[in-house]
């Protein structure tokens, strides 16, 4: 088959399956952002970045984005089809951008999957779930609902969907889900895996060692959306049962999904104001964002991780920590739910309830006595439902290759 990716940002979620398809003799080709310059093991071609759109009306212009990327990877599809005579048989795009919305009438023929990542709700989900970092209630649904016309017409466009997980696939319509066949990313259980010589130089030049007394928190980026607020605010008592206990963060100081605090630059200045003269500094590590071999050594060595997240797209980071056999403190929301029982592989709390997590936390440092049991059954949710290799990456390339021309 001739198959075409589509994605703003290539590889994305096809890492591994756009490879794995030209393995199999497939001519895969990847259409993405001309700024997008991530190494790829397939061919790339790219398409004009698009110029900012300018609207008065701040709901328009959110659709109006999206529609204008659609635009131009319309444009680069339309060079391919008529200067190269490119005709693939499957496009399988991410629908978060726009980008598959036109290509349906580039290549009538072809089939369309997109990838269905999520779409916004108003209401029972993320939107109001913080009161915190909700603004203008009104205004979020009004600018929710902007934001969905685009991921509402790709899955109307599309032949089928995938979704990573159920939740995930779960967020679209009842009507729209019948597209949709949730089948997770992938895991490589082998790479990421427990690691009991694990070792990790923090920048002030001390070793941390697998076993030491360490608890992780990893996030694109610091703030609410993963429940960066509430551990920091759970840090002070945490902190002060456990002396020797090192904290380490990964993440930036921005935002990625949600806005700024109102009274403070960065989500993370603002607690570190909040709780001054109350966290002893030396033992907290900020380390930014950090390359993929650094990321795994942090949560091999990690005694605790702590994974918060408002009912929103579930992060890589809690399957691979799982997979590193992590002993996980996580919120109990829905997305955590799903991969998470509480006391079988994995400790949850109220993503709101402070004291409990703090309680979970320190409870995890000193020495669970069901930790290892824990820790094994996380891994081991990992190893028999979402690994790349022997689960993920097989159903994946047969539901692809399921669109195809049939003999």
């Amino acid at each position: 088959m001739k198959i075409l990716f589509v994605h703003q940002n290539f590889p994305g979620q096809f890492l591994h399956l756009a490879p794995a398809l030209a393995a199999r003799g497939h001519d895969v080709t990847a259409l993405t952002d001309q700024k997008n310059d991530r190494p790829s093991n397939v061919r790339v071609l790219k398409y004009k970045t698009p110029d900012e759109v300018t609207c008065s009306q701040p709901f328009a212009k959110a659709y109006a984005e999206h529609v204008e990327r659609g635009y131009m990877a319309a444009r680069g599809a339309r060079a391919l089809r008529d200067r190269h005579g490119y005709v693939p048989d499957v496009i399988f795009g991410h629908s978060g951008w726009g980008e598959t919305l036109f290509l349906r009438e580039i290549w009538p023929d072809a089939k369309l999957l997109v990838y269905a990542e999520l779409i916004y709700r108003t209401r029972g989900h993320d939107i109001g779930f913080d009161p915190e970092a909700t603004g203008n209630l009104d205004w979020s649904r009004f600018n929710t609902v902007a934001r969905t016309g685009h991921l509402a017409m790709g899955i109307l466009q599309c032949d089928a969907a995938l979704s990573p997980t159920r939740y995930q696939a779960e967020s679209f319509p009842a009507e729209l889900q019948s597209k949709i066949t949730t089948v997770h990313d992938g895991i490589d259980t082998d790479l990421m895996r427990p690691d009991a010589e694990a070792s990790f130089t923090l920048p002030n030049g001390n070793v941390l060692k697998a076993g030491d007394e360490v608890l992780t928190y990893v996030s694109r980026s610091l703030e609410p959306y993963r429940g960066f607020h509430v551990l920091m605010r759970a840090l002070p008592d945490v902190m002060a049962a456990r002396p020797n206990a090192q904290v380490v963060m990964i993440g930036g100081d921005g935002t990625s999904y949600g806005g700024k605090p109102r009274d403070a630059k960065t989500w993370k200045a603002k607690l570190l104001a909040e709780t001054e003269g109350r966290l002893d500094l030396e033992r907290i590590h900020f380390l930014g964002r950090v390359k993929y071999h650094d990321y795994r050594r942090v949560l091999q060595v990690g005694r605790v991780h702590c994974y918060l997240t408002y009912p929103f797209v579930l992060s890589w980071s809690l399957t691979e920590a799982m997979s590193a056999g992590a002993y996980i403190v996580g919120s109990d929301t829905a997305p955590v739910q799903e991969l998470i029982r509480d006391g079988q592989n994995g400790r949850l709390v109220d993503f709101f309830d402070q004291k409990a997590l703090s309680a979970a936390l320190i409870r995890g440092l000193e020495g669970d006595p069901e930790a290892e049991r824990i820790r094994a059954a996380a891994r081991q949710t990992i190893t028999d439902g979402y690994d790349l290799k022997r689960h993920s990456l097989p159903r994946l390339i047969d539901w692809v290759e399921s669109f195809g021309p049939q003999d």
